[in-house]
This record gives structure tokens, C-alpha cells and sequence, in this order.
């Protein structure tokens, strides 16, 4: 069997700018896997593929910034 290498990714600071106050349940199921409980609050993720479909889907409530390391 071929060993699959991870290879190095940067990650991505995610803030929540805005509030899930009358959105769809599926929005807000997608912030709080994120780990965003709070206005202004941001988390650190790892840049891959999964997270960024979230961010993706979800682009109108947060901002996305790519963090070096």
C-alpha cells in the first residue's frame, strides 16, 4: 500500500461578523462545527478542502483570512 504524505498547509483565521439570528438551521449547525459560538470571535482551522466548503457556504456570516504556519 502507497502511504499518503500530508502536506503542509497554512491555516485560516475564521471570525464571525455577523449573526445567525433567523437563518436556516443548516448555517447555523455549519458555524457552530466551526467552533464559533460569538459575534467577533475567531478560531484557527487548518486549510482543507472540508473547512473551506463551510467557510464557503457560510461567506455572507464570516471572514476569512489566511494565517502563515
Amino acid at each position: 500500500m502507497a502511504k499518503t504524505q500530508k502536506a503542509e498547509t497554512g491555516q485560516l483565521r475564521i471570525t464571525l461578523v455577523r449573526s445567525t439570528i433567523g437563518r436556516p438551521e443548516d448555517q447555523k449547525n455549519s458555524v457552530k462545527s466551526l467552533g464559533l459560538r460569538k459575534l467577533n470571535q475567531s478560531v484557527i482551522r487548518n486549510d482543507e478542502p472540508g473547512i473551506r466548503g463551510i467557510c464557503n457556504k457560510i461567506s455572507h456570516l464570516v471572514t476569512v483570512e489566511e494565517v502563515a504556519g
